[in-house]
């Protein structure tokens, strides 16, 4: 890692730029993969699929068998860790139902809000070097509590034209019969236009690569919604004396090994912990199986020796991280006052692995500094909030003449009749 003593605030954002490419370096390529899906539809898809994952397909749909053969392999071991995983998120997430709201704003003029569910979603699961089946809970999971009626998901295959059993295990555990072997740009075009096999979908979901979260940004260019945008992981740790250090570079090492590309910094008023926790990392990376990308990654991190708790409150807002994980005897200053950030780990026995797993959260969050503005993905993200009102007549002589009067005073004539003409009608 990279070791900063006490930056000035003004070369913040300069230290702690992602690693990542411009959207002017893909958005070309995502352009004319768009195009071609558009108009050439599964011809496109397959051409993509081959050139990108080596994979000669013919029907991108997995069939039954194949899911009952995934099931069949994966061990009883594994799929009870699931199911746990299965039942915290779901408990979560019901948690998080809200009634209908209804009020009365003045006499006969009844307001009320409803949720109700997006009818066609997409779900997006990265594969590549590690398939995210842990996604698949995280996103199936709030859908089917939401009540989506159509839930296609897509995801990239292997070589051999096949999806990890662990990702289909998945699938069919929370009853998603629709799942294609398509990934990247060409999974996220198929997915906003619609091909023969694929089905067109009103919001997509699900992180991905630097190609996808800017595909799904173009998707928002043709009416289609996304969650957010989610590109490579991220994660900032603040940790003084009371953290433990080796905890700490295994959280760091968590994320770093995610890929070359994901961020993780250190920022720590402790210069004795950054040199332990340094230390730690060296010891730790050589046992990891993904050593050369989990280096990579730390070799471009940051550690950020900072003098005071306050000044480092500033940066993780400044910066707004994807994961936080909190390990201070000033604890309470830093949950009160984090203002940006997807996701909050507090304390040296919340890895922020269990978010990514089975504690319940859900992980798939805004990156890039993005969760100043969005929220991650939760039950609210697979609805519509719905308003509705009525107006009994005497509601409508009630307000209908400070509609006219606002109305008149904008100068739009018509909507001051479709109330005059109401109130005439009531007064005869």
């Amino acid at each position: 890692m990279i070791v900063i003593e006490n930056p000035k605030k003004e070369n913040w954002s300069r230290i702690l730029k992602r690693p990542t490419q411009t959207v002017h370096d893909i958005e070309n390529t995502v352009n004319l993969i768009f195009d071609d899906v558009k108009r050439n539809g599964d011809q496109a898809v397959s051409k993509y699929t081959c050139m990108f994952d080596g994979a000669i397909l013919n029907d991108f749909r997995v069939a039954k068998a194949e899911i009952d053969l995934a099931n069949s392999r994966i061990s009883d071991d594994l799929k009870a860790a699931i199911q746990v995983a299965k039942s915290n998120i779901t408990k979560f997430h019901i948690a998080q139902k809200t009634k209908r709201i209804e009020v009365e704003t003045t006499t006969g003029v009844k307001c009320w809000q409803e949720k109700r569910a997006i009818n066609k979603i997409g779900l997006y699961i990265p594969g590549g070097t590690a398939p995210l089946f842990s996604t698949v809970l995280m996103l199936a999971i709030p859908a089917n509590i939401a009540g989506c009626e159509d839930i296609v998901l897509c995801t990239p295959p292997n070589k051999n034209g096949k999806i990890a059993d662990e990702v289909l295990y998945a699938a069919n555990l929370c009853g998603i019969t629709k799942i294609f072997k398509v990934g990247g740009i060409q999974a996220i075009a198929a997915l906003t236009f619609g091909t023969n096999s694929i089905p067109e979908v009103y919001k997509i979901f699900g992180p991905g690569n630097q190609f996808v979260t800017v595909a799904k940004q173009l998707a928002t260019k043709y009416g289609i919604a996304i969650d957010m945008p989610a590109g490579p992981s991220e994660l900032l740790i603040f940790a003084d004396n009371a953290a433990i250090p080796r905890y700490v570079a295994s959280d760091l090492l968590s994320q770093a090994e995610h890929g070359t590309d994901s961020q993780v910094i250190l920022v720590s008023t402790s210069k004795d912990l950054i040199k332990k926790v340094t230390l730690e990392i060296k010891k730790q990376v050589v046992d990891l199986p993904r050593m050369e990308i989990a280096k990579t990654a730390i070799k471009n991190s940051k550690a950020i020796h900072l003098k005071s708790d306050r000044d480092a409150l500033q940066l993780i807002n400044s910066y707004g991280p994807e994961h936080v994980i909190i390990c201070s005897k000033n604890e309470t200053f830093f949950v009160d006052g984090i203002q940006n950030a997807g996701s909050v780990f507090i304390g040296n026995y919340t890895p922020e692995s269990a978010g990514d797993y089975a504690s319940g959260t859900n992980h798939t969050l805004p990156t890039n500094g993005f969760c100043k503005a969005y929220s991650g993905v939760n039950l609210d993200s697979f609805t519509k909030s719905i308003t509705f009102q009525k107006i009994t007549k005497a509601g409508i002589k009630n307000i209908g003449s400070v509609i006219e009067l606002m109305a008149e005073a904008e100068g739009l004539k018509a909507h001051k009749n479709a109330v005059s003409y109401r109130l005439k009608d009531l007064k005869q």
